[in-house]
């Protein structure tokens, strides 16, 4: 009898990835969640993967259970009618750790950016060789005859435990998730912890200071712009589609490369998988020929143009990737004005980043703020609101709401740049409505 895999909430990013990775795989592969639709399940719907409303009838004792982590014994049907009959079931992170021992695999961790690099590293590498994959934006891929598995690999709540990859990317080390990581010392101990699991190569932003003191067993490559790193990248020209760049290693140059995407932190990207890829043996050429091609992931610098308003949607949810957003923004369209449309994700995060949140946002010309999006994993007691965001940007700032996004139609030659991980979408949809039926109206 073939075996069932069950996904308690596959709609979850990561769990939607892998429950469609699985299917390809030839495994039969079923779930559960709640009704409202997430993106996510649209692949599992093209590829005919049943997804059933929460119920006790699904769980049966010979399946192999995967449990979401927001789901546990006081909170959903299935995760308590498991605990209750004895039946065992695995986080998504404790299911992957097994899984991947059957490949080479290449993690890409950090607090920012691993979901952009894990999708060009997947997307390179599987145009070279047969290749699964798992990405944070809900995307995978599986087949049964890859050799390689590339996945992004998570520090919340130190889900990356208990990953002990061939590879290893780490972008950077910055504080965030307050709610669980008590200092910046908390996360680098837990990055630490990380990079001693990885087995053959491990490759580090050299500009990052905190990474320069990370341990390891297996070989360290700081790669950067910097002369101190092992592979460097030079001669940065902005194009109009994108970044031109060399890499050298060491002495010796690896070529010239072109990545589709704007900014500095994607041209780091791509050295980081171009370092990678070297040092696993795959030929430059190939590697630069596939970077060409990259478009992307879901919700990083996602662009559309609603009648001739250009609308980005951008999963930024920490300072850090909100100035990288919009320095990605600033370097694409240096002509227009940046208006950053900005909801922060979770009341903990807000509290503890709330002067840098303000910093960063500072570097759009104008900024719209939807209130705080709080996360199911915690409640609102007052002690901070969207006005006191408001009230440390400098720039021109205002608070909008969902049923009225008109303010944003006040600006010429602009370019609207929505960011946030929680419902910023819905704002961005009334938007592009807005525009839509003003557009129509005035034909």
């Amino acid at each position: 009898m073939t075996k069932i895999y069950h996904f308690i909430g596959i709609k979850g990013a990561g769990m939607s990835a892998l429950a469609l990775m699985l299917h390809q795989m030839g495994h039969k592969v079923q779930g559960s969640d709640v009704d409202k639709y997430y993106f996510t399940q649209y692949g599992l719907e093209q590829a005919g993967v049943a997804i059933l409303p929460f119920d006790s009838n699904n769980i049966q004792a010979d399946m192999e259970i995967i449990a979401g982590n927001a789901f546990r014994e006081d909170n959903n049907v299935e995760v308590a009618y498991a605990v209750q009959q004895g039946i065992p079931f695995k986080r998504y992170h404790e299911f992957l750790g097994e899984f991947m021992r059957q490949f080479t695999s290449l993690g890409v961790a950090g607090a920012h950016g691993k979901t952009s690099t894990t999708g060009l590293l997947s997307h390179v590498l599987k145009n070279i060789t047969d290749t699964s994959y798992l990405i944070g934006d809900g995307t995978g891929r599986g087949s049964a005859k890859s050799e390689y598995f590339v996945f992004e690999s998570d520090e919340y709540e130190r889900h990356f435990a208990p990953y002990h990859p061939e590879y290893s990317i780490i972008t950077n080390i910055d504080f965030d998730h307050p709610d669980y990581f008590t200092s910046l010392d908390d996360v680098f101990n837990a990055f630490n912890d990380y990079a001693k699991q990885i087995t053959k190569g491990l490759f580090v932003f050299g500009g990052d200071p905190l990474l320069r003191q990370l341990e390891a067993t297996a070989p360290i490559y700081y790669y950067g712009f910097d002369q101190d790193c092992d592979f460097i990248a030079y001669d940065v020209v902005r194009t109009t589609n994108g970044s031109d760049f060399k890499v050298r290693y060491g002495q010796v140059e690896l070529g010239s490369f072109h990545v589709p995407a704007f900014g500095r932190h994607n041209v780091l990207n791509a050295t980081a998988v171009i370092g990678n890829l070297h040092i696993a043996g795959f030929e430059m050429s190939l590697v630069a020929e596939h970077l060409k091609t990259f478009s992307g992931v879901k919700r990083r610098f996602t662009e559309k143009i609603v009648d001739g308003t250009i609308i980005i949607d951008d999963f930024a949810h920490h300072p850090t990737e909100i100035i990288a957003t919009l320095d990605a923004a600033r370097q694409k369209y240096p002509a227009k004005q940046v208006v950053a449309i900005f909801q922060p994700h979770t009341f903990t995060r807000t509290i503890a980043l709330l002067d840098d949140f303000a910093q960063a946002l500072n570097e759009a010309d104008y900024v719209y703020l939807a209130q705080i999006y709080g996360s199911a994993r915690e409640v609102d007691n007052g002690q901070v609101k969207i006005e006191d965001l408001a009230a440390n940007i400098a720039k021109p700032v205002q608070v909008i709401s969902v049923d009225n996004v008109s303010p944003l139609l006040d600006h010429d030659n602009a370019v609207y740049v929505f960011m946030g991980a929680g419902d910023i979408q819905t704002y961005e949809y009334a938007f592009e409505s807005l525009v839509a039926s003003l557009a129509s109206s005035n034909q």
